[in-house]
């Protein structure tokens, strides 16, 4: 699949913290369960096998000597060799091959015009007489309620082109380290006239419960607003652990205005959040994107230590 920089940095995080909670339950157990192998070692082996055959080179695993003490005690056991075969530890964490993932892609065949013959005049006339009336397809209600219906206006067709391409940020974002790359092109290149930034903050902190859930509830969002992605841009956050969390978020918009109120498509959710405009210019602001755009940061507004982020784009 292509490369993402941001989600790959992430994804190792996520691995660091799963395997770390193995690590520690490891320190006084040879297996998972008992004093023997079980189902539980067993699907645990069989969950880490690629990573331990293509990411966790020497380096990464070092720290984890209790999780590869066990993984390698279950791995030489004869039953499992008997599956998997003598396994090979990663030497070296695999990397994106752009090269391979462009050879991989399927290509689509090209199928060669045949020359168009001329037609005369004439010719054209005796089929255009010769063809016959297409027969009329009756509507049925549903057709005619549809075609009755106004085609949607853009609510952005009304304002200024903008020299600021937010399809050209989302890419570097996306593909680019995000402090020394993505965020000085975005600066670099951000119309202040043309476009807006937002901060925004859940109203009922207090409903929050479970933070899956509540991660959930950034997502369900972000589904219901897909037809924005083209105009904005979004990365919100959620501190603070179960029963104890917040969320907060920096937007980026097209124009001046808040866009929520501008269709009635992207009105759901966004009520349940206060809003307030930033000025680009202050030193508030420019420490905000760095922060929600990153991830990284003192997040002193908030008070809660960061728990996971979303990014809408």
């Amino acid at each position: 699949m292509q490369y993402n920089k941001q989600a790959t940095e992430h994804a190792k995080e996520e691995v660091k913290k799963v395997l770390g909670i193995l690590n520690e339950h490891l320190k006084t157990r040879t297996f998972l369960v008992g004093e023997r192998v079980t189902l539980a070692d067993i699907t645990l082996v069989c969950s880490l096998l690629w990573l331990y055959k293509q990411v966790l080179e020497p380096s990464f695993r070092q720290s984890f000597t209790n999780t590869n003490r066990w993984f390698v005690t279950c791995v030489n056991q004869p039953q499992f060799k008997a599956v998997l075969g003598q396994l090979q530890l990663c030497n070296k964490m695999a990397q994106f091959d752009a090269k391979k993932f462009a050879e991989l892609q399927p290509k689509k065949e090209k199928v060669p015009k045949e020359p168009k013959e001329p037609k005369s005049q004439e010719k054209k006339k005796t089929k255009e007489e010769k063809k016959p009336a297409a027969p009329e397809e009756e509507q049925d209600a549903t057709d005619e309620v549809l075609s009755s219906e106004p085609k949607a206006k853009d609510p952005f067709a009304h304002l200024p082109k903008s020299p600021f391409v937010m399809d050209e940020f989302k890419r570097k974002y996306s593909n680019e380290d995000t402090l020394s790359v993505a965020l000085p092109h975005f600066w670099e290149q951000f119309d202040k006239e043309g476009w807006s930034i937002w901060y925004s903050e859940y109203k009922y902190p207090t409903e929050l419960t479970l933070t899956f859930m509540s991660c959930n509830l950034i997502s369900g969002m972000f589904q219901r607003l897909d037809k924005l992605r083209k105009n904005a841009f979004a990365s919100v956050i959620l501190f603070g652990s179960n029963n104890d969390s917040s969320i907060s978020g920096i937007w980026v918009f097209r124009g001046q205005e808040l866009a929520f109120p501008m269709s009635p498509d992207w009105q759901v959710d966004y009520e349940s959040y206060s809003w307030r405009k930033l000025d680009s210019d202050s030193e508030e602001c420019r420490t905000m994107v760095r922060e929600y755009f990153s991830w990284e940061g003192q997040f002193t507004h908030v008070g809660k230590p960061f728990k996971e982020g979303k990014i809408f784009k």
